[in-house]
Order: structure tokens, then sequence, then C-alpha cells
């Protein structure tokens, strides 16, 4: 009798399991970048393959580095924020165009807008990689010195944009 037990106190801690799990946020995942050095990088310009980008190009400046793709759900409705955010111009955004073709990503923000300062094409994933992208989109903010200071996993908001991002922006630019 107390064998057929098993199956219920078996599903009974499954059942805690899966309720202690549906009251994480994902997106309150802590980066172990944060405070450390952005993974260096070169890469091609989407625009202009000829020409490329590297994260020594940025020391001195705060900027944002926001992947993002062409074939990218979420990133299509994060990207009228960014093209909002990118006409006040407060700080360098710098998109990186994840596991595309060039062609694709160029005819996505002909359509949609350019926020970018830069796009730059990561083909294989590599940068990506380097900077723990678990998907797309996912936006990193770097000091002057090239330190990651703020990550974002999945879309903006515009709380986000406005309790988060800029308030740490201003603070990093002093």
């Amino acid at each position: 009798m107390k064998k057929a037990y098993i199956p219920l106190a078996i599903f009974a801690v499954l059942v805690v399991f899966l309720a202690i799990g549906l009251t994480l946020k994902p997106h309150e995942i802590p980066s172990p970048l944060i405070n450390k050095p952005a993974p260096d990088f070169s890469a091609p310009m989407l625009d202009n393959p000829a020409l490329s980008l590297t994260k020594k190009d940025l020391l001195g400046k705060v900027w944002l580095l926001n992947t993002w793709a062409s074939w990218c759900v979420a990133c299509r409705e994060e990207h009228p924020l960014l093209v909002e955010l990118a006409k006040t111009k407060p700080f360098p955004i710098i998109g990186l165009d994840y596991k595309d073709k060039d062609a694709d990503g160029l005819k996505w923000l002909a359509r949609y807008g350019n926020p970018y300062d830069v796009a730059i094409a990561d083909h294989d994933a590599k940068i990506g990689i380097n900077f723990g992208v678990y998907g797309v989109p996912e936006s990193f903010l770097i000091d002057k010195a090239g330190i990651i200071r703020y990550k974002q996993i999945g879309p903006f908001t515009e709380e986000a944009i406005r309790d988060k991002l800029m308030p740490l922006v201003r603070e990093l630019q002093k």
C-alpha cells in the first residue's frame, strides 16, 4: 500500500519545484560579466564589411551594445523604443546583428529604422558567445573604461530605459 504513495510524493515534489520556478524572474538573471571588462572584438560593419569596429574604438565613451537579428520577433517589439532613444543621442548605440545574413539585417533596418550609430555583423556568434548572450535581444551598457555595467536580457521596455538604463548612463557619464 505504501508503494502506491511514491508516485504521488514525486508528483508533489515536482509541483513544489515548478511553483518555485514560476516565481523567479528570468530577466533578472545576473550576468557574471557585470563589472568586468567587455570582451575584445573586431567585427565588420553591416553596411560596409570592408570596415570594422573594435572595442578599442569605443573606449572613452559610455555606449550600448544591442544584440538583434532580422529573424527575431522580440527585437521587433523593442526596436521602436531604440529608434526613439537614438533620436536624443544620449550615448552611442552599437547594433550587433547576431547570426544573420547582412542583406536581411540591412533590409530590416531600412524597413523599421536604424537606431544604431554603427551596426556590426556577428555571423558565427563568436562575439555574442563571448558576451554571454543567451538569445536576442540582449543589451550591454559599457562604461568609458570598457567595463560592462548593466545587462538587459530580453527586449527593453519604456520602464527599463527610464528607470534603469538612463539613470545609470547619467551616473557613468559624470
